[in-house]
């Protein structure tokens, strides 16, 4: 089995993975800005570090894992100028900014549970770490990084430059370049430089979320919150900082800036991006009128959706991509997720069943061997860069020898106990613990489902079919179908 490997976006290469402390992870994900319900991409960003965390956790790492809420000084626009997203939004709907920070806190809570994630070991707030980002301020003002002017704080990119540093290495973005594509905003007069950011913002009258600071009465700037709190726990330099795409520029290239200036050293050894999504092939965007949140995937209430999809089968929809490739969205790709995830739910089910029963019997070597080499493939699988796509390829592998074994197609005793139950505890342990999808119970309880499998039999025996094909019409409405085996019955999610 291969060691893990991540994709560094800082060195544009794979890296072995290789942590600071023995044994010991710092992994920070930038995680929403609190202002709307939280929207897809979110969810595949947050969806592959949590199948990051559940993996290292796996291989015996103690994983502390850092995801911030952005509670404050997200500018519309992304920019410097302009008023703060959770300050409009509570504008909008006439209520306390802290009052939209809660329901739409509450509200990623619950969809991020929905999808079956694991919480953060700590999950911080921008405002909760006001003094540290004053301090940060401070210290970048000290080093000569950091200049005040009317007010406002700006990181000074050229001063930077000259200390031998080099703003723009993340993304690949030369300096030139940027100057020449930045636009003459207000506020740029108070920079020395188009390119410099703000680190403290001074507020305006009307802007409801502002402190006091020896600057006057403001706010700290985006970038700089992501900074203190990462640093805060997870030290000068840490191991791994994750997040969408779209945040390396220039909200990453920033902290490296920040982190580098404050402290010296390069905060972070390996930078990890999650891809973007679409819908039939084009950008998913809310001005395209194809963006759907969690909920109408859910209810199949989006005009583009055919019909409802479950959190498990969008979480698998999901996993069938690699993390750093686009995602399409369609109607036929989620169906047919939806199919592949039901398979794979009847043989988790199916697999926690089987037992082993000592025969004599010949071993089966090819078997035997096919199924350690899948085991080995779907661990190499996750260590090529979180390659979920060809790891669940692998599952699918392992789900022909369970199938073949429930329909008694194949001796457990033909493959030898310690491959059976390899067989059986890794493609559980697969499914559950590392890609974190799980079966998504019926309404009924097993003991009805077993009770109403019981009457059945006993009016098929007794040629009661009227009786049988009720039930069988029952099932079927519940995305069920009984099967009529020769050994047994039993019944199976529809697929």
């Amino acid at each position: 089995m291969q060691n893990l490997k991540i994709y560094n976006t800082l060195s544009r290469q794979k890296e072995e993975f290789q942590s600071i402390t023995p044994n010991h992870v710092g992994m920070y994900v930038c995680g929403p800005t609190v202002y709307n319900n939280v929207h897809l991409g979110n969810v595949r960003t947050f969806m592959t570090f949590d199948v990051l965390y559940r993996y290292l956790t796996h291989i015996g790492y103690k994983v502390r894992y850092v995801r911030n809420i952005t509670d404050v000084g997200h500018l519309v626009g992304d920019g410097d100028e302009g008023e703060d997203k959770i300050g409009k939004m509570a504008k909008l709907e006439k209520l306390e900014p802290m009052e939209i920070v809660q329901r739409y806190t509450n509200d990623f809570h619950t969809v991020l549970e929905q999808f079956n994630f694991l919480p953060p070991s700590i999950e911080p707030t921008a405002t909760g770490h006001l003094i540290e980002q004053i301090e940060a301020v401070k210290t970048l003002i000290d080093k000569g990084l950091a200049y005040e002017s009317n007010g406002s704080v700006y990181f000074d990119i050229n001063k930077y430059n000259e200390g031998g540093h080099e703003y723009g290495k993340l993304s690949g973005r030369i300096l030139d370049d940027l100057l020449n594509e930045t636009r003459e905003l207000d506020g740029q007069a108070e920079k020395h430089n188009p390119l410099d950011f703000a680190i403290w913002k001074k507020a305006s009258p009307e802007h409801i979320m502002q402190w006091k600071s020896p600057w006057g009465m403001g706010f700290p700037g985006w970038h700089l919150e992501c900074t203190c709190m990462s640093t805060k726990y997870l030290g000068a330099t840490f191991d791994i900082h994750g997040g969408g795409m779209d945040l390396k520029f220039p909200h990453h290239e920033c902290e490296i800036a920040q982190g580098v200036g404050i402290t010296g050293k390069e905060p972070v050894k390996y930078w990890m991006h999650s891809n973007m999504l679409t819908v039939n092939g084009q950008k998913m965007s809310k001005s395209l009128g194809n963006s759907f949140l969690p909920a109408e995937l859910f209810a199949g209430s989006h005009p583009l959706l055919e019909q409802a999809y479950s959190p498990m089968t969008v979480r698998f929809f999901m996993l069938q991509s690699q993390y750093r490739s686009t995602l399409d969205f369609s109607n036929d790709a989620l169906k047919a997720a939806q199919k592949g995830f039901r398979r794979l739910t009847n043989g988790l089910r199916i697999a926690k069943t089987l037992n082993f029963e000592p025969v004599e019997i010949t071993i089966d070597e090819k078997k035997k061997l096919d199924i350690e080499k899948s085991i080995t493939a779907f661990y190499d699988a996750i260590n090529d860069d979180l390659n979920t796509a060809v790891a669940i390829a692998q599952l699918f592998n392992l789900l022909k020898y369970i199938n073949m074994i429930y329909m008694n197609q194949l001796q457990p005793a033909a493959i030898g106990e310690e491959t059976f139950n390899q067989l059986k505890e890794k493609f559980v342990l697969f499914i559950e613990d590392i890609l974190g999808l799980k079966e998504e119970k019926s309404e009924n309880s097993d003991a009805v489902l077993n009770g109403m499998l019981n009457l059945y039999r006993e009016y098929k025996a007794n040629q009661q079919y009227d009786k049988v094909d009720e039930i069988r019409t029952y099932f079927k409405a519940n995305g069920m179908t009984i099967k009529d085996m020769k050994h047994r019955i039993d019944w199976a999610w529809e697929e």
